[in-house]
């Protein structure tokens, strides 16, 4: 049986400053081979680790633990894969688990995950988890040899927990539940991230958390996630990218000096790395993480 390499909370409680991204899984046949390419390329900027994420319900579950497994086997670099409490009831989470033990996988992402476009009123049920935590305990309780635990965080609260008090507490919920780990959602306000860590840290949650930044290669695409998912982008980023925002190659230009004007000032004031929402891309990625090593 192929081993991973490494869990995470190795490398996080080694390495003074960590560099890592996340992958989705394509949809089609030919984005699956395009990924390939893209993920050997992005290979060579040796990330500490890469993570894959999960589509709602297992529509995309075989894809990303194969994906995951082909990124250790062939390119030898640790992964991350997602794992959702929605529509999976317990035992179909025990069957997924034991398929990740097979392949090798030493590291979950453990998420609640939302409800599927095409049902967006389902809700759980006594047979399914209804919180990650729930989740995290149940991965610790029957595997707690196998695998290192990652949580997701909200520095602006989630969308559905506005208070923010009140979901630092649920997230202290998940660590006590087992994880080890915090990987944000994507930010562009570095003192929201500061003051959640500060709030944390009050809470007794010493775990390191991770700061998730997007690039912003698409101003138009970015406000749309940024409205779906709760995220502020803060005036001073529409001020820069709404003169240029119909100029793809002025905003990818303009987007790689913000990226790693906010990374820095992440990293020198004691984030313990950065983990890239990449969308998929080499570039500009491949730009932005050099600079920001340099910039060390």
């Amino acid at each position: 049986m192929f081993s991973a390499m490494k869990k995470l909370s190795e490398i996080l409680n080694t390495k003074q400053k960590t560099f890592s991204l996340e992958l989705f899984p394509p949809k089609t046949a030919e984005g699956y081979e395009k990924l390939l390419t893209t993920i050997g390329a992005l290979a060579k900027l040796k990330p500490d680790f890469i993570s894959c994420t999960y589509g709602a319900g297992g529509g995309s579950r075989e894809k990303t633990l194969d994906i995951v497994e082909y990124i250790e086997r062939t390119h030898h670099i640790p992964t991350l894969a997602h794992l959702t409490c929605t529509l999976n009831t317990k035992d179909q989470i025990m069957s997924i688990l034991n398929d990740i033990k097979r392949r090798g996988i030493q590291n979950i992402l453990a998420l609640r995950g939302d409800p599927p476009t095409d049902d967006p009123a389902w809700q759980p049920t006594d047979e399914n988890f209804r919180y990650a935590y729930e989740l995290c305990a149940f991965i610790k309780k029957h595997f707690s040899k196998d695998f290192c635990i990652g949580v997701a965080g909200f520095p602006e609260g989630h969308i559905l927990c506005p208070d923010k008090a009140q979901d630092a507490l649920y997230l202290k919920m998940k660590i006590d539940a087992g994880a080890s780990f915090v990987i944000t959602q994507l930010f562009f306000d570095n003192d929201d991230y500061f003051k959640y860590v500060a709030r944390l840290r009050t809470l007794g949650v010493t775990n390191p958390v991770l700061p998730g930044i997007l690039p912003i290669t698409d101003y138009h695409g970015a406000v749309r996630f940024c409205e779906k998912c709760g995220t502020k982008i803060p005036k001073k980023l529409h001020d820069i990218f709404t003169p240029i925002a119909n100029d793809k190659e002025a905003v990818t230009k303009k987007g790689i000096e913000v990226c790693v004007e906010q990374c820095v000032a992440l990293l020198t004031h004691g984030a313990p790395g950065i983990h890239f929402y990449p969308l998929n891309k080499v570039h500009p990625l491949d730009v932005i993480l050099p600079r920001v090593k340099e910039a060390l």
